[in-house]
């Protein structure tokens, strides 16, 4: 299998390790192979791929896209490095508010997987990021939705000893507690 399928702290997020195969010529993986992954219970008809560039500091999130317009993720570092992390905001999990992260780099090419009801952010950690993400859903502008990247009822310990670069929209999202859909 060209896949193992770690499954973190929060229950239904998996860390992605892919089998690379390197030799003096570059490397080949598969990144994504839909057999695969139904086996390990990611069963989502992805819609949509996005490709992000970020500088060293920019933390973007946590955000999500509320019902009916919710999505999945499966995210991939392809330059640099970030450290990403997906939020439980799905009232009646057992693990609501609780969260988990990876460091996901082109070095060791690991994706991490999000189902529907999660918030994302990651923090870019080196001097350029560049990431890509299947998304289970089209972007749909009126149920984007976020949560403070600081929010003090998550406590997610981004790694970083510096002040994060933010968008002007994540300065202003709101805690989850705050949240009313």
């Amino acid at each position: 299998m060209p896949f193992e399928f770690i499954r973190l702290d929060v229950e239904d997020i998996q860390l992605i390790v892919p089998k690379v195969f390197d030799d003096d010529r570059g490397f080949f993986m598969e990144s994504f192979k839909k057999s695969d992954f139904e086996k390990h219970g990611i069963l989502d008809d992805f819609r949509q791929d996005n490709h992000s560039k970020s500088s060293k500091g920019v933390l973007r999130g946590l955000h999500y896209q509320a019902a009916p317009k919710a999505q999945a993720k499966i995210i991939r570092c392809v330059k640099g490095k970030i450290f990403d992390v997906g939020v439980d905001i799905r009232k009646n999990s057992p693990d609501f508010s609780k969260w988990a992260g990876a460091i996901l780099s082109e070095e060791n090419k690991n994706m991490l997987y999000l189902p529907e009801g999660f918030a994302h952010g990651f923090v870019a950690l080196s001097d350029t990021v560049e990431i890509l993400y299947k998304a289970s859903n089209e972007y749909s502008k009126e149920h984007d939705r976020g949560v403070a990247w600081n929010d003090p009822d998550i406590n997610i310990n981004w790694g970083i000893d510096f002040e994060p670069l933010l968008s002007e929209k994540d300065k202003h999202q709101p805690f989850l507690k705050d949240i009313k859909d």
